[in-house]
């Protein structure tokens, strides 16, 4: 993690960002990168490991643009660019200036999100102000609600899933294969959803403080399993990767 010093005030229109890892050579497909860790989520999934990222961020202390931007800029070269993750970024109004500061300085532009938000995402590819997007869908869509305990129709995720597939930009979906919450059904729904994507990935599930304690001991779908999953799913896609 990166060790700069964070504010121990809110700077008001800044967007909210809590942590800085310094490279990542897996976040960004083909890339070098930082990772950006933005605060809060709109869901609730059960089994989220960032438990302090959506309960607690609001007294987290953060750290300002400034500081972000005088931690990459001299970077840019070395690294290609920066990952926005969390939590949910697009959450925050803030997000779309913060790009264009990013963008301003050089850098290439991953966003990972939960689709919930599609005209902003709209927005930042009119404006392309991001290179990469990474979308988890995380059930069937007709399961979203009762899921990631949030008011959200299945037409929404349809609408960023479509948003992405039409911009000319490189992305994918991506789906966290948790026991007790998908088995292979679920995942070949999924994939009819989403056939003819360019690149879908199917995570293994990492048990830990997850956010429902129902799931801090579930025993994760072995790589046998995950394989299995992976070719069943493969003819709807250009590409599959898994990711243990």
């Amino acid at each position: 993690m990166q060790t700069i010093r964070r504010s121990k005030r809110a700077i008001i229109g800044d967007f909210p960002v809590v942590a800085i890892e310094r490279l990542s050579l897996l976040d960004y497909p083909g890339k070098l990168c930082a990772n950006l860790i933005a605060p809060g989520c709109n869901f609730r999934c059960p089994y989220c490991l960032n438990e302090n990222l959506i309960l607690d961020f609001l007294t987290m202390d953060k750290i300002t643009e400034d500081q972000v931007i005088e931690f990459l800029h001299p970077r840019i070269g070395f690294l290609d660019g920066v990952c926005i993750t969390g939590g949910e970024p697009t959450i925050h109004n803030e997000l779309s200036a913060f790009l264009t500061r990013l963008k301003s300085i050089g850098a290439m532009v991953k966003l990972d999100t939960n689709g919930s938000y599609p005209r902003r995402l709209e927005y930042y590819l009119d404006k392309r102000l991001v290179d990469y997007i990474a979308l988890d869908i995380k059930v069937p869509l007709n399961r979203y609600q009762k899921t990631v305990k949030y008011h959200i129709t299945p037409e929404v995720i349809l609408d960023s899933i479509k948003l992405i597939r039409r911009s000319h930009l490189d992305y994918e979906f991506r789906t966290t294969v948790v026991p007790g919450i998908l088995d292979g059904g679920d995942i070949l729904e999924i994939a009819k959803t989403l056939s003819g994507s360019k690149r879908y990935v199917l995570q293994g599930f990492r048990p830990g403080a997850t956010l429902s304690m129902e799931y801090r001991g579930i025993e994760p779908y072995s790589e046998a399993e995950m394989l299995q999953f992976r070719d069943m799913v493969a003819p709807f896609f250009g590409e599959v990767k898994l990711r243990m």
